[in-house]
């Protein structure tokens, strides 16, 4: 949450030719509700299973996905993940993260969390981040990450 994977996978997708998906996007649209509406009413544990229901529809070769930080944490969807692409973890460090996520609504963890408690799920959630192919610094200009990337891909 709030790296910038759904910015950079644009620019990323844009500069390749290649189609982009933002798995949080998807699941709001097939759900017709926001991710905060899913998680008021439905629960996070409705949210993850839709998660994991779309996943494989969106891990096809040449498409860039940005998936949502939880996505990964579930063990059949990091098996998936593996096999099905070349992950990238764009790593920013928790100042980056909150400054670019303090003043959202749309970010359910984030309503329901303190600045404590977000920066304890990132470091909970770091190590699998970590098994990532690729690491790049997220803590730089978006074009920058996006350029990082693409030259990744295209190795």
């Amino acid at each position: 949450m709030g790296c910038g994977k759904s910015a950079v996978g644009v620019l990323v997708a844009q500069r390749a030719g290649a189609p982009f998906h933002d798995l949080d996007f998807v699941i709001e649209s097939e759900a017709g509700m926001s991710i905060s509406d899913i998680f008021a009413t439905k629960g996070e544990a409705a949210f993850r299973a839709v998660e994991s229901r779309l996943l494989p529809d969106l891990l096809k070769p040449g498409a860039v996905v940005a998936l949502g930080g939880g996505a990964p944490i579930d063990e059949a969807n990091w098996k998936m993940i593996l096999e099905r692409s070349t992950t990238v973890f764009v790593d920013c460090g928790f100042d980056t993260i909150w400054d670019r996520i303090k003043g959202t609504t749309n970010r359910p963890l984030f309503a329901s969390s303190t600045r404590a408690e977000l920066e304890v799920l990132l470091q909970q959630r770091r190590p699998r981040y970590m098994e990532a192919i690729h690491r790049v610094d997220g803590d730089r200009p978006e074009d920058v990450v996006a350029e990082e990337i693409l030259a990744l891909w295209s190795d």
